[in-house]
């Protein structure tokens, strides 16, 4: 049995003790986790330090930087988090529906941890404090797979929850990663079909993509981010300014911040010369289309491609395209969004009404940022993900996406005729 089916095989056994527990021993687990992550700082920030040094050493973009570093405040936010996760309800043992038939058993669904959830992911090491939170809430175990550039912080981040989790009287092996940061090991945990109940995928499309395609466990498909603010020709132009600038600017480097800019040809001429002076401002590079550059509102303009209305660039740089009306807008983002986040910004309600009802995405928006679409934001606690696709789980996912249910039927004797 090789090193990532022997996880797999543990953590299949501890799943079965973990959802036994009570809710209690398993929010005592999360506050060790959270006491954990502040005790062991200097640990954590030195192997921080470590991946640091060789991300920059290979040039890596200041986006995937900003992702990667640690520092006090961000562990302090990741401790608060799972402290936050502890206060909230646990889902597990809900009640969803119920009813009586006809014959006298009593039949509830009532929800039950997923059992062995397994993460694959990139330059994230929060991603390894928020997934082992989020599954021991819920009553899972949890296999981590971090990415090669974050492998020292995501490996000493595992071995320290792991210990409080274990100190905390849990199953030792309800936390699991892998070492190994071959792709021969991805390859064989996206194999372990009856080992694994799910397989979340966090990072890049190309990651993504390989998994969807790969896979022989289930998946959910988790957000690669081609998000759009629309500015409608009954927008107030200071709201659309300001509302572009957050959802561009606030932090570039993640996936529900706005990568294209579609603006009415009506109000382009007034409304988007103060929104580029003010990209600019930022540092962002606008790649736009033929109206847009001929406004000559800024020097940092290029001319857009075909590809840049597909991209997704994590970075401070956005499309954009002056379009006719909402019809071509609406067009547009079916075209190239990727279902994740979309905004229109209008004081039209009918207009605010089509566009939310017609737009095919897992979060939108009327007169607010896409950067809203997050799980603290939406006061799940931390997230495991944000879902883009339908099937079980969409949106940002907390608690209850960790859980399916279980039919309990309660008779006294009855047998079906």
């Amino acid at each position: 049995m090789s090193g990532v089916t022997q996880l797999a095989t543990a953590a299949q056994a501890a799943a079965r003790r973990l959802g036994n527990t009570s809710t209690r021993q398993r929010d005592r687990a999360l506050l060790a986790m959270a006491h954990a992550l502040i005790s062991s700082q200097d640990d954590i920030l030195a192997a921080n330090a470590k991946d640091m040094e060789a991300a920059k050493a290979k040039n890596t973009a200041a986006s995937l930087l900003d992702r990667l570093e640690l520092n006090p405040a961000r562990l302090k936010g990741m401790s608060e988090a799972l402290k936050a996760l502890a206060m909230l309800p646990d889902p597990v043992g809900e009640v969803v529906t119920g009813h009586r038939l006809p014959n006298g058993i009593s039949l509830t669904a009532v929800r039950v941890p997923l059992g062995v959830v397994a993460i694959i992911y990139e330059a994230r090491p929060n991603v390894t404090a928020d997934a082992a939170g989020l599954c021991i809430k819920t009553g899972n175990a949890v296999i981590l797979r971090g990415g090669s550039l974050a492998i020292e912080s995501c490996l000493s981040l595992a071995r320290v929850l792991a210990k409080a989790v274990e100190g905390a009287g849990l199953p030792a092996d309800c936390i699991q990663a892998i070492e190994s940061t071959e792709h021969a090991a991805v390859d064989e945990l996206m194999g372990l079909h009856g080992l694994i109940d799910v397989l979340i995928p966090r990072g890049g499309a190309g990651l993504i993509k390989s998994v969807v395609e790969n896979a022989k466990v289930p998946v959910i498909e988790t957000g690669v981010g081609n998000c759009h603010v629309y500015v409608h020709k009954d927008a107030d132009p200071k709201m659309a300014r300001d509302i572009v600038i957050n959802a561009k600017c606030q932090r570039p480097g993640v996936c529900n911040a706005a990568e294209t800019l579609l603006i009415d040809d009506e109000i382009h001429d007034k409304v988007l010369p103060p929104i580029l002076k003010a990209l600019e401002e930022n540092g962002v590079t606008v790649y736009a289309d033929d109206k847009a550059r001929a406004l000559g509102s800024i020097t940092r303009i290029q001319a857009a491609s075909e590809d840049d209305w597909h991209a997704e660039y994590l970075d401070l740089k956005i499309a954009v395209k002056v379009v006719a009306d909402i019809d071509e807008a609406l067009a547009h983002i079916a075209k190239y969004g990727t279902k994740h986040s979309e905004a229109i910004v209008t004081e039209d309600y009918q207009a605010s009404r089509r566009f939310v009802d017609e737009v095919d995405a897992a979060a939108v928006y009327v007169n607010a940022s896409t950067r809203f679409t997050d799980g603290g934001e939406y006061g799940l606690g931390a997230e495991i993900g944000i879902s883009t696709q339908k099937l079980h789980a969409r949106g940002p996912m907390g608690l209850a996406a960790l859980t399916s249910t279980k039919w309990i039927g309660l008779g006294s004797g009855q047998i079906r005729e």
